[in-house]
């Protein structure tokens, strides 16, 4: 979880609050140091229902919120956010990436979409980016196999799962 692009850079400002809502145990911990040793006070949460609780008590200056959790979806924790701060710099990663979710982040407030595995440098950089800068194009941009696949994993999630209905 370490590149050389921001390797020793911190956040700087009065507020550093953190909050990481992700249910992979093993990736939030190694998240959470990393942005530790980056100057944010992190506070993290394994659910929709902890992080908005969280959120509501303390509203963080900056989020990083997975799409996809055990008890919903990612998005109510940043509108949550949003709703008692409208400051907040939230960005959103997933597995199963597709513009139109991309779109929803946006306009629910996130200020970036990471795909997994994202890396630390590519969170710190996200966060602290300045709202006039532009995040670089994607290094691998996805394959037609893999556009193809997450429409289907799209369609798949769209009919609960119910394999029969996305045929």
């Amino acid at each position: 979880m370490s590149g050389d692009e921001t390797a020793g850079a911190m956040v700087e400002g009065e507020d550093t609050s953190l909050l990481i809502v992700e249910d992979d145990k093993p990736f939030l911990t190694r998240l959470a140091r990393a942005m530790e040793t980056r100057g944010f006070v992190v506070e993290t949460a394994e659910s929709v229902e902890e992080a908005v609780a969280k959120a509501r008590a303390h509203p963080p200056a900056y989020a990083v919120v997975d799409m996809r959790l055990g008890d919903g979806n990612g998005l109510d924790v940043v509108a949550a956010i949003r709703e008692k701060r409208d400051d907040a710099r939230a960005i959103i990663l997933t597995g199963y990436g597709n513009i139109a979710t991309a779109v929803t982040a946006v306009k629910l407030g996130a200020i970036d979409y990471l795909s997994k595995p994202a890396d630390a440098d590519d969170v710190f950089a996200a966060l602290t980016r300045t709202s006039g800068e532009r995040a670089a194009p994607p290094e691998n941009p996805m394959s037609a196999d893999r556009v193809r696949w997450e429409h289907i994993q799209r369609v798949y999630e769209m009919c609960d799962r119910n394999v029969s209905e996305t045929a």
